[in-house]
């Protein structure tokens, strides 16, 4: 468990919000972190490692199931630890089948102490045909590696994504996204 608090003033922000998220991903922690900035003037974040007790490679509604599953251990946490949280995160990445074809996706999950459960999804990227049975097999890291190289860096923070787009969108950026569309149902009373 780590503990990680921000302040980020701006006019017509809500005050602090305290959450949990379910991993010590930097990358994922940082999307977080600046999807709720948009919405916060402060954050506190309790970073909790726990598994999603899915595959490690995600298919389908198996990366929903993961992020859900994240969601419910950090929030089992929080109450034997007596952790004060108002908010429980977690984001997991997967491979999904739209149409015949396949995309790489992150999926964020939240529920508020106060009962409201959503969801959201990033930008998918494109997976080529020739990968999807060696990624569901394998990983997306492994495939990844052999396709761009190896790169720790990649893994943690900005992702394959940011070099494939050139530079335009990394993995933070997608976290963010899935966080965004997440909060909708907690900005909005009528959405729920």
């Amino acid at each position: 468990e780590m503990c990680i608090r921000d302040r980020y003033k701006r006019e017509g922000k809500s005050n602090m919000l305290k959450i949990g998220i379910g991993t010590k991903n930097p990358g994922k922690i940082e999307g977080a972190r600046r999807a709720l900035l948009h919405y916060y003037e402060e954050i506190e974040i309790q970073a909790i490692a726990v598994d999603s007790n899915v595959p490690e490679q995600p298919v389908n509604e198996q990366i929903y199931q993961g992020a859900k599953n994240r969601v419910e251990q950090v929030k089992k946490y929080c109450m034997e630890k007596q952790i004060e949280v108002d908010m429980f995160l977690a984001v997991e990445s997967g491979i999904i089948e739209i149409a015949g074809n396949w995309m790489i996706m992150n999926i964020a999950v939240l529920q508020t102490k106060d009962g409201i459960e959503s969801y959201g999804s990033s930008c998918g990227f494109p997976v080529p045909k020739i990968y999807v049975q060696e990624i569901i097999e394998k990983n997306l890291n492994t495939v990844m590696n052999q396709v761009l190289g190896e790169d720790e860096q990649r893994h943690n923070q900005k992702g394959g994504i940011e070099l494939l787009t050139k530079g335009i969108i990394t993995r933070i950026d997608q976290v963010e996204q899935a966080f965004v569309m997440a909060m909708i149902k907690c900005l909005n009373e009528n959405w729920r």
